[in-house]
């Protein structure tokens, strides 16, 4: 979920929940499998399938379960799903312009899925073209912010290609075009830096500020439309102040 990462915090509160927890699972497993049907089970040799191994071991997905989704994906072991990307546009509260990932095997229960969730929590469907303009598409590392300023992080991706830095309190997150994306953890990795994630996603051009009601709000349909099995990620152009996420805390 990319919107104010802010939110990025509040959920990860919630995901000692056993049935999220299930479900990241799910969703971190398909990746996996999808990495290594389209670039091969070689991690060295597949840089998005690298990435999606390593994110789902920071979230303690077990290596069997890990390895036997790179097997399935590749072909080396039967059982893979042929799933197909798609993504919806939409509006939620206060005109918060909303993309939705999905990958599925059923593109029809996909989209009445996300129809449904959308319009029980305040939402609408738009049109394709619609929402996207708003998003450009960017490598995105987070790291943890414990242990290192700023600073550090900006001098260690300076020269591979990182756009900005951006401060989200807990961590930080390290904005890039695409194919620069291996270049800056890369670069994270030979400066000492661990990093949480490496992933591509949109990052929104303008943002809609919210007050607590309209946070709320569209806080409840994200919520929902994470909760779908075949919806992978929800970006939104949303942001929200600290005063107002201390109100929707309290």
């Amino acid at each position: 979920m990319s919107g104010h990462s802010k939110w990025a915090t509040t959920k990860h509160k919630k995901a000692g929940i056993d049935a999220k927890r299930g479900k990241l699972f799910a969703k971190l497993i398909k990746n996996i499998e999808v990495a290594a049907r389209t670039g091969g089970g070689d991690l060295q040799g597949n840089p998005t399938l690298f990435d999606a191994v390593q994110k789902a071991k920071k979230s303690s997905v077990p290596n069997d379960n890990i390895d036997r989704a790179v097997k399935r994906g590749s072909g080396a072991e039967a059982g893979g799903v042929d799933y197909q990307g798609i993504t919806y546009e939409g509006y939620a509260a206060a005109g918060v312009a909303v993309l939705i990932e999905c990958l599925t095997d059923n593109k029809n229960r996909s989209a009445m899925e996300v129809r449904t969730a959308m319009t029980r929590n305040g939402g609408t469907m738009a049109d394709p073209g619609s929402v996207s303009y708003l998003f450009s598409r960017k490598g995105v590392v987070v790291v943890p912010a414990a242990g290192h300023t700023e600073d550090d992080v900006l001098m260690a991706v300076l020269d591979a290609g990182a756009e900005e830095v951006r401060d989200l309190g807990d961590t930080f997150e390290v904005v890039s075009e695409p194919g620069d994306m291996v270049a800056v953890r890369t670069a994270l990795q030979e400066a000492g830096i661990e990093y949480d994630s490496a992933d591509m996603g949109f990052v929104p051009s303008v943002q809609v500020e919210l007050d607590a009601e309209g946070a709320a709000k569209v806080f409840k349909l994200i919520d929902a439309l994470e909760d779908l099995d075949d919806v992978q990620n929800v970006y939104a152009n949303y942001d929200v102040s600290d005063e107002v996420m201390e109100t929707i805390d309290a």
